[in-house]
């Protein structure tokens, strides 16, 4: 019987966290060997720990603790903790998930290594460089050995770029599996009631990137936008979890969040996607808010001037607001109401993602 690979499965924030869980979960069903390799990139506890209890997760058998650093510290660093857990746990693959700095990190110090890299969530393109994320995403594909493909769109950019098409496995998203492997979770937590809300009366905002949060004009812009969507829809509640990042960003540079928004700590993943799941509009600079939208169902405005998930915009339920102007920002949320939505089938998968990726690796 052929022995089963080891899987180093190397993560750092929330979305990792929430993307990785099917996989976590699928390699405890088909007893395959693994181990989880936390950098510490989120490191508050409502944003990083509370899932993996949520989830149903094992704790990290590794925590770098390596969060509050700046980019080129994380990058270094990380990818020397990684090499040094790496070289005394000798697996057999490394799968990382997405675009963050912990993915690039463990694709390097498993590439300087030896250890064959897996890249889930590999071939997605905004074609936007000035984005760490676009760079962060295009080395760690460079990097692989095997990329997992969510969608079409994305197995033809990695065909474009010269990737070997023996490499590439078109999988769906695991963030597909997980809405479904949650869905009797959210379905029944209680937020709506605890914040007074009801369906479709009220829109959820989530803005926290670094080219709208770390650029004072874009961010003075997204608070302004919000202010005119508020007063033209009187009757329609507006729900913000602010994200430590962004709350951080308006107190420096000394602005005012908007009269009648409102504001509410950052929440789990089960609130959260209750929250979108009974939103009548979803506003985001997120990338995985808008796979979370279509796989739920919800409209939404999308706070970037391009987006690597296109899927969401070309099946008519997402626009970009480029620029993020206060007035765009209005009419882009009146053109997504005013649309009769035709959900089709979910560009992003059948739920069944996690198990393709475990089958291919061990």
């Amino acid at each position: 019987m052929k022995k089963k690979s080891k899987i180093a499965i190397i993560l750092g924030t929330r979305p990792e966290i929430i993307k990785m869980s099917p996989v976590i979960h699928e390699c405890i069903k088909k007893n395959v060997p693994f181990f989880i390799l936390h950098t510490g990139q989120h490191y508050s506890p409502n944003m990083d720990s509370v899932f993996f209890k949520d989830l149903g997760l094992p704790k990290p058998k590794y925590n770098l603790g390596l969060g509050n650093l700046n980019y080129n510290e994380q990058v270094g660093k990380f990818t020397r903790g990684i090499s040094e857990i790496l070289k005394k746990e000798k697996p057999n693959w490394v799968l990382v998930q997405g675009d963050t700095t912990t993915v690039l990190a463990g694709a390097l110090a498993a590439n300087k290594l030896g250890i064959k890299v897996a890249h889930h969530e590999a071939g997605l393109r905004s074609y936007d460089t000035a984005m760490l994320e676009e760079v962060n995403r295009i080395l760690t594909d460079n990097l692989s050995d095997v990329l997992f493909a969510p969608t079409k769109t994305s197995v033809n950019n990695l065909l474009k770029e010269g990737i070997d098409k023996k490499k590439i496995h078109l999988t769906g998203n695991t963030v597909v599996d997980a809405v479904k492997r949650y869905a009797a979770s959210y379905q029944k937590n209680q937020i709506l009631k605890k914040i007074g809300l009801k369906k479709d009366k009220y829109f959820l905002v989530t803005a926290h990137r670094a080219e709208n949060v770390d650029n004072p004009e874009r961010l003075e812009n997204i608070l302004k936008g919000l202010d005119l969507v508020k007063k033209h829809f009187k009757g329609v509640e507006i729900l913000y979890p602010l994200h430590p990042r962004t709350k951080k960003r308006i107190a420096s540079l000394g602005f005012k969040m908007p009269s009648g928004i409102n504001i509410i700590e950052p929440v789990g993943y089960f609130e959260m996607l209750q929250l979108q799941k009974n939103a009548k509009l979803i506003i985001t600079d997120s990338g995985g808010v808008q796979e979370e939208a279509a796989t739920l169902r919800v409209p939404l405005v999308t706070l970037r001037d391009n987006t690597e998930r296109p899927e969401t915009v070309d099946g008519g339920f997402n626009v970009l607001v480029p620029g993020v102007r206060p007035d765009d920002i209005l009419a882009a949320v009146k053109t997504m109401l005013a649309k009769k939505h035709q959900w089709k089938k979910n560009p992003f998968g059948d739920g069944k993602s996690a198990g393709r990726i475990v089958a291919r690796l061990s």
